[in-house]
């Protein structure tokens, strides 16, 4: 399975950016798929999750702020955000959870930096 993200790059506070992320490869139709992020110093946190039924969660430091959709017909995952902030610089990583087989699937990180 690989994973190719894009949409990245420079945006000033308050501006929007769409991530996707295309994938390819075989996995199980049980699947969550989702960004993450990783700050310079931190932890990679969640930013957003998409099961394969539709369900979705975010993190609560971008609640009302991004929407995460996905598109199997075009084996892509999108993250919409908007309102971004200075504390959202960072490195943004697509991740596909097979749930059947527990196997974690990474894009390469892509840059966001929100700055004026």
């Amino acid at each position: 399975v690989q994973l190719q993200a894009s949409g990245g790059g420079l945006v000033q506070p308050g501006g929007s950016l769409r991530l996707s992320c295309v994938y390819s490869g075989s996995f199980s139709s049980f699947n969550v798929m989702g960004w993450y992020r990783q700050a310079p110093g931190k932890q990679r946190e969640l930013v957003a999750r998409i099961a394969s039924n539709g369900g979705t969660n975010y993190a609560d430091s971008m609640k009302g702020r991004v929407t995460i959709a996905r598109d199997n017909a075009k084996k892509t995952v999108f993250l919409q955000m908007n309102s971004l902030k200075p504390e959202d610089t960072a490195l943004y990583y697509c991740n596909i959870v097979d749930v059947v087989r527990q196997i974690n699937y990474w894009g390469q990180g892509i840059q966001v930096t929100v700055s004026s």
